[in-house]
C-alpha cells in the first residue's frame, strides 16, 4: 500500500468541489470586492482559483478583517477557543 498523503489538500475532496451549475470560472466582481478593517467576512473557498486559499479547516467560518496585506486580507477567526489569523484573497470571501 501507498502511504496516505498528509499535505495541505488532505481531506478536502468534497469540501472544495463545486456544484454542477457553478462550475467554471467565478465572476470577476468577486475578485474586485473590497473590505474595510472591522468588517465581518465568511471564508468560502472557491475551488476554481487555487491562489490565496486559506487552509481548508477555515472553510465556512466567519471572522473579522484585521488588516490588508497586498491584495489579501487578514482575518481573525475564533477556532477551538483561540483566535487564529487567516490570510485570504478576496475571491474566497463573502460578506457576513
Amino acid at each position: 500500500m501507498v502511504k496516505a498523503s498528509k499535505g495541505i489538500m488532505e481531506g478536502s475532496r468534497q469540501k472544495l468541489r463545486r456544484r454542477a451549475r457553478q462550475r467554471g470560472l467565478s465572476p470577476i466582481t468577486r475578485a474586485l470586492q473590497t473590505f474595510e478593517v472591522g468588517d465581518r467576512a465568511t471564508i468560502v473557498i472557491d475551488g476554481s482559483l487555487q491562489k490565496g486559499w486559506p487552509h481548508h479547516r477555515f472553510h465556512g467560518l466567519t471572522g473579522t478583517v484585521v488588516e490588508r496585506r497586498g491584495r489579501a486580507y487578514v482575518l481573525d477567526i475564533r477556532f477551538g477557543g483561540k483566535i487564529k489569523k487567516a490570510i485570504v484573497l478576496p475571491e474566497h470571501l463573502r460578506r457576513a
